[in-house]
């Protein structure tokens, strides 16, 4: 990358990487036009490689970038703190603040694993392998575990709760356009589905409202 991208004004910087991340996140990489990066991001035609070099630098660019959102998300997060629903509330809340700046960040990390293209494949794979296994060793720990039901098989019932939190996040993007306008019923809808996952999965002394 190019210094010249460093020492841009954060507004210019924002709209580039936000009108990358679209691109790429709609089109994958083979099929992404810097073309239609540029028109998205109002600049002058041939200026997005000023600062990159080629298509390939850009996405690694990205890669990279979106990566340290995500460390970010944990870097925030109250680690003492054990409840299951409370530190998914948590980290939900710190993912919406990064929707509000960065929309297509997590829809382009998605397009990312399935991506094909083996120009940058070998980067995604390590990046990704490593995602996984940072990321939901971070994502669980200290949380307490005992709370819930001994008679369900744990690993099942975290993925219907994951499930059900991305399937939320989904639903919530596409009535918030992109999480600009997040409202304080979002979350509030949140911990009422929370609620009934805690009726349905922890042991009865752990399943108030509070």
């Amino acid at each position: 990358m190019n210094s010249q991208f460093d020492n841009l004004k954060t507004e210019k910087k924002e709209r580039i990487i936000n009108a990358a991340l679209k691109e790429f996140a709609q089109s994958g990489y083979e099929k992404a036009s810097t073309n239609g990066i540029i028109k998205e991001a109002g600049i002058a035609k041939g200026s997005l490689f000023n600062y990159f070099n080629n298509k390939k630098e850009l996405y690694l660019f990205l890669l990279d970038y979106v990566t340290k959102i995500i460390d970010e998300i944990y870097s925030k997060a109250d680690w003492n703190e054990t409840d299951f629903f409370k530190r998914m509330s948590q980290i939900g809340c710190i993912k919406f603040e990064i929707y509000k700046k960065y929309p297509q960040a997590f829809d382009f990390m998605k397009r990312a694993v399935s991506e094909g293209a083996t120009e940058v494949r070998t980067e995604i794979e390590a990046l990704i392998k490593n995602l996984i296994s940072t990321g939901l060793e971070r994502g669980y720990q200290n949380i307490d575990f005992s709370k819930f039901r001994t008679d369900l098989d744990l690993e099942k019932v975290t993925k219907i709760i994951n499930w059900t939190a991305l399937g939320f996040a989904e639903e919530q993007r596409d009535k918030v356009n992109s999480f600009q306008d997040v409202t304080a019923d979002v979350l509030d809808e949140w911990e009422e589905l929370s609620n009934i996952l805690k009726r349905c999965f922890y042991k009865q002394e752990y399943c108030g409202d509070d």
